[in-house]
């Protein structure tokens, strides 16, 4: 069985979505993409970086949850610990597929591997969220996971514009993040950029209006203040050092 399916209401009628949270469900992460058009929503908790592709030919934004792989601060037990969970983590384990040949729609498909997965008889079954109601209409669950994948896909489709903004005006910087841990080990973590703040404060009245005008004001803004969390951030990493 391949991995990533089509999702039909014929072959997943019965299959039901565990939208607990907890690391055996694939949320010890260390951080996901997020795209411009929900920055207002992750600044609230998450720090909002840039990194490169993995191709290096540009860069994408992302949450950052942790300093290490696997480490997921906002993740405690059963429980994720913030207001807001990124679109691509709160739509998993769908994803969108390729159209049909000949079709110029998106589909919607499931990653059947993931454990959130599951038929009848597995544990838990129950108290999942079925995919589809009796009559065979997309069960509310569905629904808002549609529409968490269609503000995903227009954000993506927005992004390169955004980038291609910051990289015009050069406001991208290496951020190199230092701290101590509860141990009182110093670490150090590169690979990430963030927001040149004295570069954007500089920029001229034309280039203000230029990046207003194309929306890309309010996502830089909400990069800027999210960097904020990253103290809080720290401070997660050593309470749970000191607990342990």
């Amino acid at each position: 069985m391949n991995d990533q399916q089509l999702v039909t209401i014929d072959d997943h009628r019965a299959v039901r979505i565990d939208r607990r949270r907890g690391a055996a469900l694939g949320d010890a992460v260390q951080l996901c993409l997020v795209v411009p058009s929900e920055f207002r929503q992750v600044q609230n908790a998450y720090p909002i970086l840039f990194q490169r592709t993995p191709a290096r030919d540009g860069f994408q934004a992302i949450a950052l949850f942790g300093f290490a792989p696997e480490e997921n601060l906002y993740l405690e037990g059963d429980r994720w610990d913030a207001p807001y969970i990124p679109l691509a983590m709160a739509t998993r384990p769908f994803l969108i597929g390729p159209p049909p040949a000949g079709g110029d729609l998106a589909q919607l498909h499931l990653s059947a591997a993931s454990p959130r997965v599951l038929a009848p008889g597995d544990a838990g079954y129950a108290e999942a969220s079925p995919l589809f109601e009796a009559d065979g209409t997309p069960s509310s669950y569905l629904a808002a996971v549609l529409d968490g994948l269609a503000q995903l896909d227009r954000g993506y489709r927005a992004a390169p514009d955004f980038f291609d903004a910051l990289e015009r005006h050069e406001l991208l910087e290496p951020v190199s993040i230092r701290f101590d841990d509860a141990e009182g080990n110093a670490r150090h973590i590169v690979d990430f950029h963030g927001i040149h703040e004295e570069r954007f404060a500089a920029l001229d009245g034309a280039a203000l209006g230029e990046l207003h005008r194309d929306g890309h004001l309010l996502p830089i803004t909400m990069a800027l203040a999210s960097l904020a969390n990253l103290p809080l951030l720290i401070t997660r990493l050593q309470r749970r050092g000191a607990d342990a």
